[in-house]
């Protein structure tokens, strides 16, 4: 007999929580509440530790055909366009940068017709000791299991989890955009308040986003291309031509906002999945990463244990420690790179560090959390 669960959110984490539920032989609706199924956005990189996981959902080969190897981590700079840290083209880089649409693209075309409901927005959620139940308007539908990927400000966490705090700001802000400039080989500017990060993504074009300090959130610009001009009109080129080549109307701004820990990801038979559970500033590149591991990890207990119940524990206790690590390195991160007190001692830092180790902690199996290995997912008719 198949096996159902609804998915809440049809993002990144929730198509990537359906494609690994199928791939274990349940079946699943993703409730989106927008009215077509996207990811909004600009760009944003992957990792090693979840290109791993893409290929437990049978998607990497497709996902690195619509990605672009990038050596931001390897190319860091000063505004002045030294180079603290350079890539060389022989360099093998661990990233893959993409637009967020292509990733988003790639996991919706992997999943059976029909499995995502647009213009589905959830209002009510109860469960009794077999089923969930989801509301959404006149409409409910029941199943065996809820994952709940709706996002940093998730409806479903607020129904469940009405005690937990809410996101709280970084005290830092973003620019995004994407411009039609081809073959950059992707890097870090380093500035005393803020930087700017560049990778190159698919069809000729570049992703970047300057981030900078901010006393709170919600501050707008009548022009917000212009005011992004102001504070980097003395970087390096490509930077001005990056945000010269980007169209006033698509340029994003964001304020940055993480998650305080919850002490569990797991109510009876409701998961938390990606930033509805550990929603994390960007400083890592690991939201969505993350997010992909979840889902993985999720269906291979699923398809282990012997109850629901079971593989929920299982997937909490594997799950929260390594996300609220990460997202409590991404925050320091952020401060240190955002920081002008720790500017000094950041750049001084790196400028001293041989190449030769430098391109060793960047290096595809350069630090423990893109060492992380999935799960095998196994489908029902195979073995153990």
């Amino acid at each position: 007999m198949t096996r159902d669960a609804i998915v809440v959110g049809g993002g990144i984490g929730g198509l990537a929580a359906a494609l690994a539920l199928h791939r274990i032989g349940w079946r699943a609706t993703v409730l989106e509440r927008a009215p077509e199924a996207g990811e909004i956005g600009a760009g944003m990189s992957q990792s090693p530790n979840a290109l791993r996981a893409l290929a437990e959902l049978g998607v990497e080969e497709r996902a690195r055909s619509v990605g672009v190897p990038t050596h931001a981590s390897g190319n860091l700079r000063l505004p002045d366009g030294r180079y603290l840290q350079r890539a060389w083209p022989n360099d093998t880089t661990a990233l893959v940068a993409y637009h967020r649409a292509d990733l988003h693209r790639t996991l919706l075309d992997a999943l059976p017709a029909g499995w995502v409901r647009t213009g589905s927005e959830v209002t009510a959620i109860r469960q009794d000791g077999d089923s969930v139940t989801v509301a959404c308007g006149e409409t409910e539908l029941s199943a065996e299991l809820v994952v709940a990927a709706d996002g940093i400000r998730s409806t479903v966490r607020g129904l469940l989890w009405p005690d937990a705090p809410p996101p709280r700001f970084l005290g830092r802000t973003a620019w995004l955009g994407i411009a039609e400039i081809a073959d950059l080989p992707g890097s870090m500017t380093l500035g005393p308040e803020g930087y700017f990060l560049i990778h190159p993504i698919s069809r000729g074009r570049a992703y970047w986003a300057h981030v900078a300090t901010a006393d709170e959130p919600g501050v707008r610009y009548a022009g917000e291309k212009a005011e992004v001009v102001r504070r980097v009109a003395t970087w390096h080129e490509p930077i001005p031509q990056l945000i010269a080549a980007t169209p006033d109307e698509r340029i994003i701004h964001i304020d940055i906002h993480d998650l305080d820990p919850l002490p569990t990801y797991v109510r009876g038979r409701v998961a938390l999945l990606g930033d509805a559970a550990h929603a994390m500033s960007p400083d890592r590149g690991q939201g969505a990463g993350q997010s992909i591991e979840d889902a993985v990890v999720l269906a291979a207990a699923l398809a282990d244990e012997p109850t629901i119940a079971a593989a929920l524990a299982r997937y909490d206790t594997e799950r929260r420690p390594r996300t609220q690590a990460t997202a409590r390195g991404a925050r320091a991160d952020g401060r240190r790179t955002t920081s002008r007190a720790a500017h000094r001692v950041l750049v001084t830092m790196i400028r001293l560090m041989p190449a030769a180790l430098w391109r060793k902690g960047i290096a595809p199996e350069g630090n423990p959390t893109w060492r992380w290995q999935p799960p095998h997912l196994r489908a029902p008719d195979r073995p153990h």
